[in-house]
């Protein structure tokens, strides 16, 4: 599926298994911080609504306005961070590479890469409206 053409609707129809819909003050900023930083393909970029893909999975942004007839966007906090509590886990990117991004794009890396004691190398970095993204690789046994 051509992710820039396909129709709204064939798209919505493919959709399996757990979908992640972030609502962004700025989409473009999201998905610069994706694409930049952890290394997402972005797809259908404009400045309401966005997709970011991870191997088979996709991330859908939506800007406030786009979402504003949902009654969850009144649900969102006023003041940042926006994401609080919310940890997104993108296994398979390397955490040392993306904090290094992280570093040079001036964005809060929340917890540096790390051995964690249940297999995994992660790190913890927040987007523009606060959504912690946490690349993890398998430490090798």
């Amino acid at each position: 599926m051509d992710l820039e053409t396909v129709p709204p609707e064939e798209l919505g129809r493919s959709l399996r298994g757990i979908g992640v819909n972030l609502l962004c003050r700025d989409v473009r900023a999201t998905a610069s911080f994706l694409a930049e930083v952890v290394g997402l393909s972005i797809h259908r970029l404009d400045d309401d609504f966005a997709l970011a893909r991870h191997a088979e999975m996709l991330i859908q942004l939506h800007s406030d306005g786009a979402f504003g007839a949902h009654p969850l966007l009144g649900q969102v906090p006023e003041t940042p961070p926006r994401g609080g509590g919310v940890q997104l886990y993108l296994f398979g990117i390397d955490p040392d590479t993306a904090c290094r991004r992280a570093d040079a794009a001036a964005a809060v890396v929340l917890e540096r890469p790390a051995d964690k004691p249940h297999g995994l190398r992660e790190a913890t970095i927040l987007s523009p409206d606060g959504y912690a993204f946490s690349p993890a690789v398998p430490i090798p046994a």
